[in-house]
């Protein structure tokens, strides 16, 4: 299905589940971090690989059944994305830094310390567990010391914002509030506004639900 159509350069929990749920409601196949938890047929060892060596990753194979991507591992990859896919467009979701790091706290790194078993090469879950290691942040998420240098992670967000500001044109991105809506994405995808509510998706007791049901697999 690639090209991909729709490049998602905000990091997770910035609403990028609900986006997802956006996004297939208007006819995309968008790809997300929860496609690991609900698609047993992808390598988690692929993006991985392609963390290491990006410019010799295939992006078309690694995308194939989609023409949208959001969240992690893609948006670590959003800058060689655009290089291969130049005319795409670029949805930027973002919240407040505080915001941002009170619920990555209460559900990826909560979840990834809960999960240090998954560090070990044979365990079943290794391979997923050290793609998340790395693409989110590359460790500074899950790992308990960096998380916790609070004005450090949250200024790496912050910085994250202005990187894609700066380096994607302005007519090919979108910028969005967390929970914002229908109107200005409809309207920058050229696509009709459905006659139902805008998603909203994924909140810490959803999010703890669906991370146990992958635990169980």
């Amino acid at each position: 299905m690639a090209p991909l159509k729709i490049i998602g350069a905000g990091f997770g929990r910035t609403g990028t589940d609900s986006l997802r749920i956006a996004l297939n409601t208007l006819g995309y196949h968008t790809f997300h971090m929860k496609e690991f938890w609900e698609n047993t047929s992808l390598n988690p060892d692929d993006f991985y690989e392609a963390l290491l060596h990006p410019t010799q990753a295939n992006w078309d194979l690694l995308y194939k059944d989609y023409d949208a991507a959001l969240d992690w591992p893609t948006v670590t990859f959003y800058k060689h994305l655009l290089i291969r896919y130049p005319t795409a467009k670029v949805i930027l979701t973002i919240r407040s830094a505080d915001s941002w790091y009170e619920s990555i706290k209460k559900t990826i790194h909560k979840n990834g310390l809960l999960r240090e078993s998954w560090k070990s090469p044979s365990h079943p879950k290794h391979a997923y567990y050290r793609m998340v290691y790395h693409v989110c942040m590359h460790g500074m998420i899950i790992d308990p010391e960096n998380f916790n240098k609070q004005d450090q992670v949250k200024k790496l967000y912050l910085d994250h914002i202005e990187d894609v500001k700066l380096n994607v044109p302005a007519d090919q991105l979108l910028i969005i509030e967390l929970g914002e809506g229908w109107d200005r994405l409809c309207k920058f995808l050229g696509k009709e506004v459905p006659n139902i509510p805008y998603p909203k998706t994924n909140n810490v007791y959803e999010f703890e639900q669906y991370f146990k049901a992958f635990n169980n697999q």
